[in-house]
């Protein structure tokens, strides 16, 4: 246990490292990326009810943590096997889901910011009251975690072509058709099927309980599915980093 500790602290430490220089070019985009969806999204709603802007404020979060995962750590696996950097990693005496740890704790500490400045935004926006729990780290991480490992291991199975080719049209069809930024029964009923057995109506549904207190479905459901959903793009990341070992 302390060597795996001490391997995800060394990948932790390197990717810092490694990343330093574009780190305020990342951050800042995450900004924008969050900030961009609580008030750039607004415009195609100029007369915003309360239950809208809700919806809005809350989603923005869970967009992020999506977007980080499906995109930025599965883009960022492309790349380092890409660049040969994936096969060093391997040849290291490090467990197996060290390099997936490290990365989406960089990514996620990078997006906090973003995450922060768009519901300060949306209050002043929208006048948005938040109720913010202690339950919201636990949701967070569990949200970035779930959307990372799925994102990792949609990388190591596919090409780094078709990993940034897949990844960004999953960005749009999150954007355009989940239950993020507006409510479930807005969608077809062949979508909303559909939404019930995905993440992604959980992990909104878990974000907006966790700062508001409003939740659609049961959050020990949520919490069931999420969990469920982590522990199987876990499983499936592990098999995949090990396969080739």
């Amino acid at each position: 246990m302390n060597e795996g500790l001490r391997g995800y602290a060394l990948l932790f430490r390197w990717e810092f490292l490694r990343q330093r220089q574009q780190l305020p070019v990342i951050i800042v985009i995450q900004v924008v990326l969050a900030v961009g969806v609580v008030y750039g999204m607004s415009f195609l709603l100029p007369n915003i009810d309360p239950q809208s802007a809700l919806y809005l404020a809350t989603g923005a979060p869970t967009l992020s943590l999506l977007i980080m995962g499906l995109v930025a750590v599965a883009q960022e696996v492309g790349r380092s096997k890409d660049t040969g950097r994936e096969e060093y990693l391997r040849a290291l005496p490090l467990p197996a889901l060290a390099v997936l740890g490290a990365t989406v704790t960089f990514w996620l500490l990078a997006n906090l910011p973003g995450t922060a400045l768009s519901l300060w935004v949306a209050k002043l926006r929208f006048g948005v009251q938040l109720d913010v729990t202690p339950l919201v780290i636990p949701v967070i991480l569990l949200v970035a975690l779930t959307a990372s490992s799925v994102g990792y291991a949609m990388a190591q199975a596919l090409t780094p072509q078709v990993t940034q080719q897949l990844s960004s049209f999953l960005s749009i069809g999150i954007l355009l058709f989940s239950p993020i930024n507006f409510p479930i029964d807005r969608l077809p009923v062949a979508l909303q099927q559909i939404h019930l057995v995905l993440p992604i109506t959980y992990m909104a549904d878990l974000i907006r309980w966790s700062l508001t207190g409003n939740s659609t479905h049961s959050p020990g459901v949520g919490f069931a599915v999420l969990g469920a959903w982590c522990a199987a793009g876990l499983a499936l990341s592990y098999r995949v980093a090990t396969r080739r070992r």
